[in-house]
């Protein structure tokens, strides 16, 4: 069906203009019900598959998800699970950290093979915490009682206390906000908000229920997006950094629906299956993008 080819105006690429809403669509449904967007795997899509590699695929990915989160996020809301406390401490620390890795991008990391190696170095830490994961006996129960939402018992600059599905938790935002400033950098690099990263340091390092994070992670890597597209929209550069407006809005529009349906399946699906998955095309994608197989 050649009358369906479209050829995308800043990367150059030539596709069936269905493709990438469906990869897009897949990638998300499976990716949030983790609490992430799904733009991890999708660089790897442009990089590997499109031959899309340079800073301007970065600035796609952060366009999708723009696009494709707030339907994820929509539905986290109408469940009460968009857990502003956790939400505002990952979103001030990763932020800033997007635009250090903003430069890190135009500068360290232009040189696509450079940045394949660096790429295959964040899928693989993604891949090792999934593994860990699915694995661990710790890991929270599979399924959460229908209904159950967060509450705050107590909210301070070193301790946040909540209740949740009958169980106490809390958490210290001061870390929270200085890891998902680490976070920003590396995602501001690679081109994504950072909840494949600070999904699981929440839950493994606090204990956190993967309920609890998935909304507010999603909420920061939006803002965090919002933000990356910005910077490698607006500042002045010697390289093209623009997105591919027409390329991401079609990832985004199948990840929209994705988002929405994965947040809508969450509460019904046992987590661990899903991050087994995830992590075995993850640490995949990393082999080959590492040592170059």
């Amino acid at each position: 069906m050649d009358f369906l080819e479209v050829t995308y105006p800043v990367s150059g690429v030539t596709i069936n203009v269905l493709i990438p809403p469906l990869i897009a669509f897949v990638v998300a449904f499976l990716s949030s019900i983790g609490g992430l967007s799904g733009a991890f795997l999708i660089l790897p899509v442009m990089v590997s598959v499109l031959g899309f590699a340079g800073p301007s695929a970065s600035a796609t990915n952060f366009l999708f998800n723009i696009v494709a989160i707030p339907g994820g996020v929509y539905r986290y809301w109408r469940e009460g699970r968009l857990f502003g406390p956790l939400a505002w401490p990952l979103i001030i620390g990763t932020v800033p950290g997007i635009l250090v890795g903003y430069y890190l991008r135009i500068s360290v990391l232009a040189d696509p093979d450079r940045f394949r190696l660096f790429a295959g170095c964040v899928l693989g830490v993604i891949g090792a915490k999934l593994i860990w994961e699915a694995a661990s006996n710790k890991a929270s129960k599979s399924n959460m009682t229908p209904g159950s939402m967060p509450e705050v018992r107590s909210c301070g600059l070193t301790k946040t206390e909540l209740v949740f599905d009958g169980a106490d938790f809390s958490f210290n935002p001061a870390v929270i906000i200085a890891v998902s400033f680490i976070v920003g950098v590396i995602g501001g690099a690679y081109g994504i908000g950072g909840g494949a990263l600070l999904v699981p340091f929440c839950v493994m390092a606090f204990g956190l229920p993967v309920y609890v994070v998935a909304g507010a992670a999603l909420i920061s890597t939006f803002a965090a997006s919002v933000a990356g597209t910005a910077f490698y929209s607006l500042i002045p550069s010697s390289i093209p950094t623009t997105p591919d407006w027409l390329l991401g809005l079609s990832f985004g529009l199948g990840g929209l629906c994705g988002t929405y349906l994965g947040a809508r399946s969450q509460k019904h699906l046992p987590h661990r299956l899903i991050k087994a998955i995830l992590a075995v095309l993850l640490m995949g994608i990393a082999v080959k993008y590492v040592f170059g197989l």
